[in-house]
């Protein structure tokens, strides 16, 4: 990231280990195509990097002076301005997106203009670098908007992270409804099969059943005949088988 007037850089700082290209060598590309006819936001991009500015214009001075509750410049009139050609400038890698970076540049531009404010100090006379007394200050400020608790951990990219979050959980949610309807389809179809059993066991119960109490008619009947024919054994060798004399022919004489 640096602040520079025009094409002059003020102050600057890279840190180590990001990229290869640091930002001087791509404000040398970059600030001498920024125009300062009107305050600008824009972005442009090298290779796989996105380089945002915002550029301070020296006309804004008299459409801030005085704004009118209804005009567009009412609203930037609460954003601090150099009323000079400073442009904040910042590389990032294209995932971080636009928000973020101008978030910092607005942030940057603050912290510096609270420190060199531009009652009191005069951009177009200052050397190249000739603000190093702002490099820690720069530094400290991209330190902790790439920290993990930093500002780039705003309140969009929280409602994201649990807006995921929420997503896994029903995502869990919903694979443990589905595996839980599949033991459902199995516990039926186990119901089912059970049923069919229940069933089929009835009705071999109901045959078995049947067989028994033929087989327990045919006992008895066998037995009624065992007893009749040993009644009969009984009685017959008492009369005298197989005329049966004595009975019938004793009966017979005492009649007489």
């Amino acid at each position: 990231a640096c602040i520079a007037h025009g094409t002059t850089i003020l102050t600057e700082h890279t840190v180590p280990g990001t990229s290869s290209t640091n930002a001087s060598s791509l404000a040398s590309i970059i600030l001498p195509k920024i125009s300062h006819s009107t305050p600008q936001k824009l972005t442009y991009t090298h290779d796989r990097l996105f380089v945002h500015y915002i550029a301070d214009s020296p006309s804004s001075s008299s459409s801030t002076s005085n704004p009118s509750p209804s005009s567009p410049s009412s609203t930037s009139a609460e954003e601090p301005t150099s009323h000079s050609s400073l442009t904040y400038l910042t590389i990032s890698p294209s995932p971080t997106g636009r928000r973020l970076p101008f978030s910092f540049l607005l942030t940057l531009k603050s912290r510096f203009l609270t420190l060199h404010p531009p009652t009191s100090t005069s951009y177009s006379t200052l050397p190249p670098y000739g603000l190093g007394s702002f490099n820690a200050t720069l530094s400290s400020i991209i330190s902790s908007y790439n920290s993990p608790g930093g500002p780039s951990s705003d309140a969009l990219s929280n409602a994201k992270h649990e807006i995921s979050s929420v997503r896994d959980i029903m995502t869990e949610n919903i694979e443990r409804v589905l595996e839980r309807g599949e033991r459902i389809d199995l516990l039926v179809d186990k119901t089912d099969r059970l049923g069919g059993s229940a069933r089929d066991f009835r009705v071999r119960s109901r045959g078995l059943r049947r067989k028994m109490w033929w087989k327990n008619v045919k006992v008895m009947v066998l037995l009624v005949v065992v007893v009749v024919f040993l009644v009969y054994l009984f009685v017959g060798f008492g009369c005298g088988l197989p005329g049966w004399g004595r009975c019938v022919g004793g009966g017979g004489g005492g009649s007489k």
